[in-house]
This record gives structure tokens, sequence and C-alpha cells, in this order.
């Protein structure tokens, strides 16, 4: 049984309503209210006193030397010292100055300690966070593996922030703690450098690749067949969206990419059979844990995206061979979770003189609470990241007793230890967290998965049920490693060797890493500590009891895939296929995106480039902001041929007549096929999948599952709700339902398409009856949500976008949300488009991602580069710089982004001098 819940003995944890993450008790809410209610507290002194000093000077502890701080009007940072210790002091500083409440209630999710500020909504939360442990893992980083290096700019940091800590009233750093205070003691810690190596593993969360997809394939055994589960889960198609490193093989020896080099006759795989937990059999209990594992994992915050969705990026880089300046072009708009502020931070990092004992001119996008940039360029490189999606997460079932767990016909004894969660207005809780030698015991988090099942599906090499299972992870990010080196070395990096030395230590999360230079070269690497498997694919959970489901060890550096100089002169990377699995000898993942959105990217280069033509910076910019619809090109031309008889429905039908499927924001046509699309998913394969999957909300009449035959009188049908968060159920209508759709649309009357009728709709046996059942019910949902008068319908006035401050400002009445949110923001774009703003068909039309930031590098010419992010620099209600940005970002326009020491001093509007 789970040790030490966090749910009282015998009762069920509460199931978690509406939007996930939210950090605030209501409580605390009707405080602030109330506070706002008696006047001069909340006034203009309040909101104002934690505004930033950005002119003039101040004293800084353990500076050497001045350093300068110069804003421009959107008050992007760009720092200069004259030593690499003072520069990441004055980083921590700065970013304290616009940001220490964001940075502040990172850390407490990265330690799982939300409950010191927010009190008792947030314990499970909490319990499981400090499961996974991603603090301690920071802690041995930082004690056993990072450099001394590395230390040193870490500790430097934390003394910059600290220094800003220093005298100041919580309601001087952030006007939330002013809020915090009516009904909460909180005190401020000082900032350690263990907290800015913690954010490294909140980003790997998000990244881990498949691990929702392997629990998802596990639920459906519930209610769909091994063929069924094999039909919504399709190879990638790699004839239809070309992969990153087009076709040829990888050098096994090297892991260099050879165009001309010819597939092998592997695929790519581990051997051994697939677990006896696959979809061939029944999946009672082991689908309630499961299911148990996927609602805890929505409770975790939404740091980088929504949980189960594919979080996408775009990046691509083109060869000065075929770009108007002569030299290559980068462009890059990681596509993660709306925030306010902003998940990115803009700046600059420059040493007066580089040289030797001052290395770092570097400039791009970073995280508050962390030093050094993440993506960007220096004086020499340029590059960009985006999700490479590697399977780094394995799910494995336990047999667990009083005693241990299961090995090979041997009991061995559980890791245990104790931890403390301390509760802002409650009493402390104790958990105990075990686990095996694979990692944690995830289970013992929910008493929902204490209910181990009879039929688990299991094959005959399972141990006796006994009690039941229990449920482990092993995630490559729960090891220390280097990542935090890696960040440190590719901001100095000169070359490419330099550039693949550096990713050598960019472990985790995996990513897709681009190049660029001032020589003109362009670059890919995979970067990443990806494990080989013994047995399987890592497509579903392992039998734990059994050790030759062991990982056996991690993919070397030397033979994960990169590419130089390729002759094609431009690499894409969009969250597609690496490389054929094919032409390369191990398993990276079999979840991949799917690859519309690096098609789509891949063609535009291809149609400019052809007959000579060249690509411009612009012409990078417009690229990003391509809304077209893939599966709008497959669907809408079977729309317009489905006879629609009611005139009403018909009215609607004809606004897809013409339409070129962009997903322009004023767009009556994209707002319509769009619910069709929805409308098409649901009925097809939504109302088929268990509850565990659907949207909470959606609810359906179901047969018993003990019925079998015609339903009767005896045997009525029974009213099933979804429980999944919207932001994460399925169908989430992304590119891999595009594969799912495309070969059944060419099969009138695919299993698929029949559906059962109700007392106002007939069932449906084929397509294009299911398709005339979508479009009536999208024409209805139109109505009620648009208006009876389809020409007023617009894509933006379903597809919007409120950015929300990520504790208060996502619960509460209505003033506080007006107070500290902004929006909404009527968007184009759409899900698996370039401008992937995106939404996830089985919750609603709401953005749920967005493209974070976009920037578009004009390599050597530094300053004709451009960048824009998604909200501002500050990170203070009411600042001018709070969303300045916003506007611009929704329009798909750029900002000049300033980089040399004239163009800083030219677009300067604040100067601040940091003295000793």
């Amino acid at each position: 049984m789970p040790s030490n819940t966090t749910a009282p003995p015998g009762k069920k944890t509460a199931k978690k309503k509406g939007r996930r993450a939210r950090l605030i008790l209501v409580v605390l809410v009707l405080a602030l209210v109330a506070g706002i209610g008696f006047g001069g507290y909340w006034g203009v002194s309040t909101v104002r006193a934690s505004f930033p000093q950005t002119t003039g000077e101040i004293r800084l502890d353990k500076l050497s030397a001045d350093v300068e701080v110069k804003r421009d009007a959107n008050g992007v940072p760009q720092i200069y010292a004259d030593n690499e210790t003072d520069l990441f002091r004055a980083q921590g500083y700065v970013q304290a100055q616009d940001r220490f409440y964001e940075m502040d209630v990172r850390r407490h999710v990265t330690a799982g300690r939300l409950s010191e500020m927010f009190g008792e909504s947030q314990v499970d939360t909490d319990a499981f966070l400090r499961t996974l442990g991603w603090r301690r893992v920071a802690q041995q980083e930082y004690d056993e593996v990072l450099s001394p290096e590395t230390k040193k700019y870490l500790q430097a940091y934390a003394e910059g922030v600290n220094a800003y800590l220093k005298d100041r009233a919580p309601k001087d750093i952030s006007v939330e703690y002013a809020a915090l205070a009516l009904t909460n003691d909180y005190t401020i810690e000082p900032w350690t450098p263990v907290d800015s190596v913690a954010w490294l593993k909140a980003m790997a969360w998000d990244l881990r690749g498949n691990m929702q997809d392997e629990i998802d394939r596990s639920l459906m055994t519930s209610r769909l067949s091994a063929k069924q589960i094999k039909e919504l889960y399709p190879e990638y198609p790699y004839a239809l969206h070309q992969p990153i490193l087009g076709n040829g093989a990888v050098d096994e020896s090297t892991g260099k990419f050879d165009p001309k080099a010819k597939a092998g006759e592997g695929d790519g795989a581990t051997t051994g059979d697939t677990p006896g937990t696959g979809p061939g059999g029944s999946g009672g209990g082991v689908s309630s844990q499961l299911g148990a594992l996927s609602e805890v994992l929505d409770t975790v915050p939404a740091l980088l995206g929504p949980n189960g969705n594919g979080i996408g990026s775009n990046s691509w880089v083109v060869s000065g061979k075929y770009t108007t300046s002569g030299k290559p072009l980068l462009a890059n708009d990681p596509h993660l979770a709306p925030q306010l502020p902003s998940l990115w931070y803009q700046m600059g990092l420059h040493c007066r003189s580089v040289s030797a004992t001052c290395r770092y001119d570097v400039a791009g996008y970073t995280f508050s609470g962390m030093p050094g940039v993440i993506i960007g360029h220096n004086d020499k490189i340029a590059w960009g990241l985006t999700n490479l999606g590697a399977d780094v997460t394995d799910l494995y079932l336990e047999k667990i007793g009083p005693d241990g767990y299961l090995v090979d016909g041997k009991v061995k004894p559980f890791t245990s230890r104790e931890e403390t969660i301390k509760v802002a207005g409650g009493e402390d809780r104790t958990i105990t967290v075990r686990s095996t030698d694979r990692g944690p015991l995830v289970s013992d988090r929910s008493s929902e998965l204490e209910k181990v099942g009879q039929k688990a599906p299991v094959g005959n090499s399972a141990p006796d049920r006994g009690t039941g299972y229990g449920v482990s992870l092993q995630w490559t990010a729960l090891q220390p490693g280097h990542s935090m080196d890696a960040i440190f070395a590719l901001d100095r990096a000169k070359d490419f060797t330099t550039f693949r030395a550096a990713a050598r230590y960019f472990e985790v999360p995996s990513q897709n890493l681009i190049y660029a230079d001032t020589e003109g070269n362009i670059g890919y690497q995979s970067p990443g500590t990806i494990p080989q498997r013994t047995k399987g694919d890592g497509t579903l959970p392992a039998p734990g009891w059994d050790s030759s489901w062991k990982w056996k060890g991690y993919i070397p550096f030397e033979k994960l895939p990169y590419e130089y100089n390729p002759e094609r002169g431009y690499i894409v990377t969009a969250n597609q296929a690496v490389i054929d699995h094919k032409t390369y000898p191990d398993l990276l993942t079999k979840d991949w995106g799917y690859g519309s959105r690096s098609q789509r990217i891949n063609d535009l280069i291809e149609s400019k480039t052809k007959d000579g033509g060249k690509i411009s910076p612009d012409d990078m910019r417009t690229m990003q902001t391509d809304n077209r619809s893939e599966i709008a090109t497959l669907l809408n031309p079977l729309l317009l041929k489905v006879d629609i008889s009611d005139p009403q429905v018909r009215e609607a039908q004809k606004l897809l007549e013409g339409w070129d499927y962009t997903q322009e924001p004023d767009s009556a046509a994209a707002a319509y096929f769009n619910a069709v699309w929805r409308n098409v998913l649901k009925l097809a394969f939504g109302n088929k999948l268990p509850k565990e999957l659907r949207a909470e909300g959606d609810c359906i009449n179901v047969r018993p599952a003990q019925a079998t035959g015609p339903v009767d009188e005896q045997n009525k049908l029974v009213r099933e709700c979804g429980e999944r968060d919207p932001d994460s159920a399925q169908p989430d209508g992304g590119d891999r339902w595009y594969e799912v759709v495309r070969p059944l649309l060419k099969q009138e009357k695919n299993e698929w398409w029949k559906t059962p009728g109700n007392r106002l709709d007939p069932a449906t046996e084929t397509r294009d009856q299911l398709l005339a059942r979508a479009m009536k019910d999208a024409r209805w949902e139109l109505t009620a949500k648009l208006g009876k008068d389809v020409s007023t319908w617009s894509w933006g006035r379903l597809h919007q976008l409120t950015l929300k401050n990520q504790t208060l400002g996502t619960a509460g009445p209505g003033v506080v949300q007006q107070l500290l949110n902004r929006g909404p923001w009527n968007l184009g774009g759409g899900e698996a488009a370039v401008d992937a703003t995106g939404w996830n068909a089985a919750g609603g039309y709401e953005v749920i991602w967005v493209p974070s930031m976009r920037m578009v590098v004009n390599v050597g010419d530094w300053d004709k580069s451009r960048w824009v992010n998604l909200t501002g620099a500050s990170g203070h209600a009411f600042h001018s710089n709070y969303t300045d940005q916003t506007d611009t970002w929704a329009k798909g326009e750029l900002y000049d982004w300033a980089y040399g020491k004239a163009a800083v001093d030219a677009a300067a509007k604040d100067t601040l001098t940091l003295k000793p």
C-alpha cells in the first residue's frame, strides 16, 4: 500500500477541478479584495513601491568595479562589466529587480514548497514534487558534478539577487507580497545557487517526452482493442514529412549524418518483446492506477505547457547562399504555456573588453532565476532550441508488499526518506517517499492508487496479483548532470567544434540545437542523456519485477545525430522525427511530433529559394506567422461535397467555399472549420475513449461495464463524465490526429465513423453521415458562442489568449483578475500551424500554448537581428513594461535587437550604474 499518502486514510483524494495549477487559496483572494476595498493601502504608492530603480547609481556589495545597466524603451537590460563574476552578480540583481516574485514562486515549485506560500491547496502538489525530488537532485549536481567555474558564476548570481533583497520589505519587492501579508506571515529567504540549478529540472519535466502517451495507451486498454490503439498512434509519416536530417543515414561510429549513405535494415528499436502490460490484456486495475497518476500530473504547475499536449517549437537556419545578406539567417520560436510575466527574459551580457579573463559578449533569452543566456547569439555564433522529444522516462509496474518490491523472484527493500511539508495557516504534513532502484514510487502520492486491479493488463509472467501493483518512474533528469555547465559553454562558444563540446553537457532536457556562425557555417546537434533499453520501446509501462526490462545504458554523445553544412542549404527542426528510424541504430523515441509544422516550413523555404530566389529576414518573420491548416487541406474538400439540407447548416457550409485554409483572426471560415474538426474528433474518437482521457464536463451515456448484447430495460445506459483537465484531454486535435484521420478519409465505411444515435440525431454508419452530423453540431455550437449571423463569426473571437498572473491572477473574483491579468487578444493561427497558437479540441478553443517569443538572427550583422517577447521585461503589474510587447507579438511583428555597443547606446532610455 502507499506509504503516508497526503489524503486522509480511507478517503479518496479530491479531484482537481478547472484549469490546472491554480496556486492560490480563495481566502487569500478574498483578503486581497478586502484590502483593495480599504482604499489607500492599495493605492498608487503600494503598486509603485516595487518598481525598480533604472537610473542613477546603486551600491552593490562584492562588486569589484562599476557595472553599467542600459535599458531600452522596452526595459530590456544590457549589462556591461569588466569581469565575469561582476557580470553575473549584476545579472542576478537586475533580474531580481524585474522578476523576483516570479523567481520566488518558481523555486517553491521546484522544491515542493508551494504550501508555504499558498497553504493547504498545494499540499498534494508539493507531495508529488517532493517524491520526484527535483531540489535534491539539483543539490547533488551543485555539490558533486558542476564545474568550479559554473559554481562560481551561480554564487555570484545569488549574491546579486540577495543584494537586491537586502533591507527591502516584501511589499517593496512585489505587490503580490503585500497581498500575501494579509493572510500569511511568509518570509522571503535568501537566494541560493541551487535555486537556479533546480529550475532546469522543472524545464526537463515539462519537456520529458512521451510519459503521458505511455499512460494514455495503457488507459485505452479498458475500452479499445490493440488494433484500435495502434490506429490512434500511427507511425511517423516519413514519406510525407521530412525528418530533420532528411534522406540518408547516420554513421554508427561517429553519429555524423551522411546524406548519400544507404538506409540500413534495422528499425531503430531495441530488441525484445512488448511487455505483457500492453494493449492485449484487460485494463481494470492498472487503468485505475494510471488514471489517478494522470490526475496527479495535472496538478503539477504548467511551467512550460499543458500536461499531455505536444509542446512544440520551431527553429530553422538558412545558409548564406540562399539569403539576401549572404550570411546565415536563424529563426526560433519556442511554443510554451502563455504566462504573465512571460517565461522568457531578454537581456545582454557584455564584457567591456572580451579577453581570456572576461569571455562573454552574448545576448538573447534567459529564464529569470538563472544566470547566462539560454537562446541567442554572441559575437561569433547564433543558436536556437526546440524540443527533441526523446523518450527519457519509463513507468514500471512494481509488485509491492510490506517489505519491499519484487525483482526476479526476490524482494528488495525500498529506499525511503521522510519529507516534511510546511503549510501556511495549517499543520505540517510528513510524507514518506519510497524508491526502487529505478526511481520513486509515484503511486504513493494518491490514495486512488491503492486500488490495485484484479485484472491488470499483464501477461502470464506477472507475479501473483495479491494486493496489486505500484508504479515507479525512471527518468534521466533524476540523476545529477551537467546541463548548467552547458549554458555557460554555449554562451562563449566560437565555432561548431566548441558548440558541440558545449552541447555534450546539455543532458536534460534533450533538445534539438541549431547553429550558425559568422564564417557562413550552419549545423545541427542532438544532445541529451537518452536511454538504451534492453527490451521494449518505451511506449507502455514495463514489468518492474523482471530485471531484463532495465535500461542498459545511454546513447554515447559521439553517436547522437548531427549535421554540418548540408548540401540542401538549410536545416528545419519543429519537433518532427530527427531521422528515419531505419537509418539510425538507436531508439530515440516512438512518439515524435508528426511533422506538420516542419514540413510546411520546409515547403516555404523551398518555394522561396527555387529558381535562384533569396530569403530575407522579413521572409523569415513572415514564415513564423504562417497560419495555414494542414488538416483543412484534407478535410475541407470532403465537407464541401456533403449534401446538407438544413438551410442554416448549409449557410455555414458556404463559408468554406473558396477558403484558402489560412486561419486569420477575422476569418469566419476558420472559425467554422475548426468547430467542425472539433466535433468530428468528438464523434469519431472522443466519445469512444475511457473517461480518464476525456475532458471534465464531457459526459456521455455508456453501457455498464458488465453489459453484453443490446441495451434493454434491465441493462440501461449510465452517465459517464470525463476526468481529465481540459488542457490535456484527448483527442486534442494535434497533428497526430491528422495522421489518424488521413487514411480514414478514404474509407467511407470504416468502424470509426459509426456512432450511436440519440433522440435528436440518428446513428451514423459512414464517413459522410458523421461529417454531416459534425457540421450540424458545429453550426449550433457557434450559434451559441458567436451568434446566429454567420457573417459576424470570426476565428479570433473563439480563439482568445488571456495572459494570467500565475498565482493571484488564475482564480478568484473578477476584480483581482482585472488588476493583474491582461487581455483577451483575438488570435489567428492554430494547432499544428507554424503560427502555433495551440488549443485542445477536447477542451475548447482557448489558446493554451503560444510562440512564447520570436527571434530572427541576422548572423554577422547582429544589429539587424530582430526579436519580441510574449509580454514584457517587467513582472510588476501596472509597470509600463508589463505587457508592452504583447500587441506587437500578436500582430506577428518584431522589434530591433540592439547588440553592438553603439546600437545599445543609441537605443538606451535609462542607464543605471552599479558601484562597489
